[in-house]
């Protein structure tokens, strides 16, 4: 057989439809089985393949599809302990579900229900308008707080106090975290950048006496291929980083989560214009614009300046992945 003729395989599919499989088989209820197969098959897992072909499925996309198969399976095991089936629920049915669930179960369950109602297996529901989640900033005093204990608190893993940091004063989020490498701390005399964006961002201490000593003691470096690595986080994995979600599963044990980073560009844009931090910490400007806007700074109207450029001389660090 030819190379290159069988198309790619995402393993995050292959991986959801494992788990399907096994999900079935502990539906109790024939019907019920049937119904979350046919949602599974020939709705959610199109439109998984159809995402694949544009990019590769992360393990939130994943998780996603897991959560709705998994809602529309509780929905019918709720609509039975009511005495319905899924042919018999009638819009006051559907509101009382959405009465006695939270938001964010209602929004995991709305796929399943304009399938049922698409695929006629249901009358027609007036569903809730989609809804949007933001998560609540911060309060300055408190994310300056949080800074201080992750700091001092020199009992804790370095490599999460690292991590935290980075995300409490440079409003990094952890997908961007773990591709950061050791090739990104820009060391100059006494001083020390941390490069993010355009130009790079100062670090101070103690931050930068965290960092320095970080590196030289990274973890998962003692394999034979792994040795090399110049990630700033490196993963088990040789060659690759940490996956966010084992970073944030250590950051968060200090407290800190995606909400801090957010808090912080918030914080960031309240001082300086809008495009200049989108340079420096390397967001897009409407992003910046857009946060900047909602915190009603007065620099919401400051126009994009061309970019700044760090001094003559200084050349980007070489990344190397080995």
């Amino acid at each position: 057989m030819a190379c290159g003729v069988l198309p790619a395989v995402d393993k995050q599919i292959c991986g959801f439809e494992r788990w399907l499989i096994g999900h079935l088989a502990t539906i109790a209820d024939p019907d019920h089985a049937q119904i979350v197969r046919r949602f599974a098959t020939w709705h959610r897992l199109p439109q998984l393949r159809a995402k694949a072909g544009r990019k590769p499925i992360n393990p939130t996309n994943r998780r996603h599809a897991h959560d709705q198969v998994m809602h529309a399976t509780r929905f019918m095991e709720w609509l039975a302990d009511q005495g319905l089936s899924l042919s018999a629920c009638r819009q006051s049915d559907i509101v009382s579900w959405h009465v006695e669930n939270s938001a964010g179960r209602r929004q995991l369950l709305r796929t399943f229900l304009l399938w049922c109602i698409d695929s006629k297996l249901t009358q027609r529901f007036h569903l809730p308008t989609k809804e949007r989640y933001r998560a609540s900033p911060m309060p300055p005093e408190e994310r300056i707080d949080l800074i201080g204990r992750v700091l001092a608190d020199e009992g804790q893993p370095l490599r999460s106090r690292a991590a935290a940091v980075i995300v409490l004063l440079y409003a990094q989020p952890l997908s961007r975290v773990t591709r950061l490498t050791v090739d990104h701390v820009i060391r100059d005399g006494d001083h020390m950048f941390l490069r993010l964006g355009e130009p790079p961002s100062p670090v101070s201490e103690p931050v930068a006496h965290i960092l320095l000593v970080w590196i030289d003691n990274r973890t998962n470096m003692n394999t034979a291929t792994n040795r090399g690595a110049r990630w700033l986080f490196p993963g088990r994995r040789a060659g690759q980083p940490m996956h966010p979600d084992s970073l944030g599963g250590l950051v968060k044990a200090l407290g800190v989560s995606n909400v801090p980073a957010t808090s912080a560009m918030r914080q960031h844009v309240q001082q300086m214009p809008a495009p200049v931090v989108a340079d420096a910490l390397g967001y897009h400007p409407v992003t910046t614009t857009k946060l900047a806007t909602e915190a009603a700074t007065t620099w919401s109207r400051y126009v994009t300046a061309s970019r700044f450029r760090s001094p003559t001389g200084w050349k980007p660090p070489t990344t190397r992945d080995s």
